[in-house]
């Protein structure tokens, strides 16, 4: 078998545009697999037009051999661009695999080490403004609200509010009125999840904060300092009674690495699709549970990414819990026959070959590429004009 074809399809969906990559070989089997990366689209479409070449007439079967050519090859280190780009040709040769054998690809990741998969999702079930502009106690209770209702018994914040390295009174006051109110919204046996997005500056500012947040006992705090910054997490995690979580933006097993060296974290979430593929992020699983570190995988992006996913929380003994964004745009499920689907909190394990879904090209040529949004991210200014961090 060998391979003779890779391209990409970008589809459209609100504040993403999804990259799906396609693998195909000589005896008539194709692999599936997502590279979608915010406001880099084109770079990495590009990325997967310069890496392909590298693997045209190799066997779709040697994964690791055919990842770490493109690693190798590439000559330059190839950032979180290449990366994700590498991860969606990764993803699509596990598909191809699978295929090849009539066995879900779980199964070739080591067997089934759960019978269901624990997720959760975002206020606003993905829409954007509910995600990122979640600042209001009454639509905060509200939306999360809908979600408990729709049978999520899980559900993620981002309401931290745009800081520098020092948090204004104000500001912490009303974040604790907002914890508050989503707390007694949902009930204590609901889980809350509150994503910093590597907002505060400072472990200082961010531990000003966790303060007001650890009575009403998160399941984890993600991000409350920004990435590459090891020993401020180290700092965070010593003076704080919540999980941290941290990794949705590192793309190398080295800076995993790091923080379980210095034990500055409790959950680990590589991005599947952005850290090079199901071989990484299962080495970044292995490395994390020898460090007593747990794993729920960072996933906010298409339906494919879902899936794999999926795939990878069946396999992944020190697995936790996984995120997903399944009503970002109300044709989600029409894009991508056979992806999971929620039943009371969780998602079943699939039994088909591969990864057991197929993109529909139909549905996804309705929704060409356009440029992603900039005002959500453009908000990240303080009021006398400082620039931080979306």
């Amino acid at each position: 078998m060998k391979i003779i074809a890779i391209s990409s399809t970008v589809v459209h969906a609100g504040m993403r545009n999804w990259v799906f990559v396609k693998v195909q070989a000589d005896d008539g089997l194709h692999g599936w697999g997502e590279a979608t990366l915010e406001w880099k689209t084109r770079a990495v479409v590009g990325a997967i037009q310069d890496l392909a070449p590298l693997l045209i007439g190799q066997d779709p079967r040697d994964i690791s051999r055919c990842a770490r050519q493109l690693r190798k090859h590439s000559f330059w280190r190839l950032g979180v661009i290449g990366n994700s780009a590498i991860s969606g040709i990764e993803i699509a040769l596990w598909d191809i695999l699978g295929k090849s054998l009539k066995t879900p690809v779980w199964r070739l990741l080591g067997g089934r080490q759960r019978d269901r998969i624990k997720i959760y999702t975002h206020l606003g079930f993905g829409d954007q403004s509910s995600v990122y502009s979640s600042r209001d106690p009454a639509p905060v209770s509200e939306r999360a609200q809908a979600v408990v209702a729709a049978g999520y018994r899980a559900l993620k914040v981002v309401f931290v509010p745009y800081t520098h390295y020092t948090a204004p009174n104000r500001e912490v006051d009303r974040l604790a009125g907002l914890m508050e109110s989503l707390r007694n919204a949902v009930g204590p046996d609901i889980e809350i999840m509150v994503d910093f997005h590597g907002r505060c500056a400072s472990a200082a500012a961010a531990l000003s904060y966790i303060s007001v947040l650890e009575p009403f006992r998160p399941m984890f705090i993600e991000e409350p300092v920004p990435p590459g910054e090891p020993l401020a997490m180290r700092e965070v995690a010593e003076r704080c009674r919540i999980p941290i979580a941290a990794g949705e933006r590192l793309v190398e097993r080295q800076e995993f690495d790091q923080l379980f060296a210095l034990r500055a974290i409790a959950v680990a979430q590589p991005d599947i699709c952005h850290c090079g593929g199901m071989i990484e992020a299962r080495a970044i699983a292995i490395a994390a549970e020898a460090a007593g570190v747990g794993v729920a995988p960072h996933n906010p992006l298409g339906p494919l990414a879902s899936t794999a996913a999926l795939h990878f929380a069946t396999a992944t003994p020190n697995f936790i819990i996984q995120e997903e964004m399944s009503g970002a745009v109300p044709w989600y499920d029409d894009i991508l026959p056979g992806s999971p689907r929620m039943h009371d909190g969780h998602w079943d394990i699939p039994e088909l070959p591969g990864l057991g879904v197929e993109l529909d090209e139909r549905v996804a040529a309705r929704h060409p590429y356009q440029p992603e949004p900039l005002a959500v991210i453009q908000e990240a200014m303080l009021d006398d004009g400082t620039v931080v961090d979306w």
